[in-house]
């Protein structure tokens, strides 16, 4: 360390000249370490009402109990989770301006296009892809199903006269049928939260996605997989990973990479 000594002031001056200053740095070291510890009990106290404060979560709209998406052009598609649900569906949802979807297969939801009837070709093709990942063709490990259309006044819970048990439905004249369509979803974060819908619908709506199809990873294993590689923005949203789970097909599934 090296010391100016003024050399026309005596050592007794200099010494404590020096004395002072020291005096002066150490009251200065003192001030910050005071306004350090300062600034960390706000910021301890901010950190504390950051975690008491209730997260709030988006109010869910009536159609998230159900499979759902918005077809690009805008029209709300919405397929049953079971049996109950198809049901519900028929029952309370179902209007005379709407399009009944399903794929040919048994063990398929029942889909409607919310006035659908009038829906153009692209929303019809991105509902039956809706249809077909939702369908148990997903869990046999299918890569394509036909899946056909019907208005409202060709389905009924009667055949012949006689009720058709839960889950089943009659379809009767001629069905607008989509073939060999491709099992394939995009799953992510939208600013309504996650978000599973058809590949065909497009890529828009996301903040971050991937591309799923039917594979040979456990539906548990695969959601763990995306709440992980999903994290920071799931985090933003308030979104677990149970949310993911449930939004994925039935089945086993894996990530479409390149």
């Amino acid at each position: 360390m090296k010391f100016t000594l003024d050399l026309n002031s005596s050592a007794q001056e200099n010494a404590a000249r020096y004395y002072d200053e020291g005096k002066r740095m150490k009251e200065k070291v003192e001030g910050t370490e005071r306004a350090i510890e300062e600034t960390k009990k706000e910021l301890d106290k901010f950190e504390a009402v950051v975690e008491k404060k209730p997260r709030v979560k988006r109010k869910a709209q009536w159609y998230e109990k159900f499979h759902w998406f918005v077809s690009s052009e805008g029209f709300l598609v919405i397929g049953g989770r079971d049996s109950g649900q198809n049901e519900l569906l028929y029952s309370k949802y179902f209007e005379d301006a709407d399009m009944f979807m399903h794929a040919d297969v048994h063990g398929a939801p029942f889909v409607i296009v919310k006035n659908g009837s009038g829906a153009p070709e692209k929303t019809l093709e991105e509902a039956a892809q809706f249809a077909a990942s939702y369908s148990s063709a997903w869990k046999d490990g299918a890569g394509a199903v036909d899946v056909y259309a019907a208005g409202k006044e060709q389905v009924s819970k009667h055949s012949h006269g006689e009720y058709v048990p839960k889950g089943g439905f009659v379809i009767k004249g001629d069905r607008k049928w989509f073939k060999n369509i491709e099992l394939k979803m995009y799953i992510g974060v939208t600013e309504s939260g996650i978000e599973c819908t058809p590949a065909r619908c497009g890529k828009e709506r996301f903040i971050s996605y991937f591309e799923i199809k039917p594979g040979g990873v456990g539906k548990g294993d695969l959601s763990k997989k995306l709440f992980q590689l999903l994290s920071e923005k799931l985090c933003e949203k308030g979104i677990v990973e149970e949310d993911i789970t449930r939004a994925l097909p039935q089945g086993r599934g894996e990530l479409v990479v390149g």
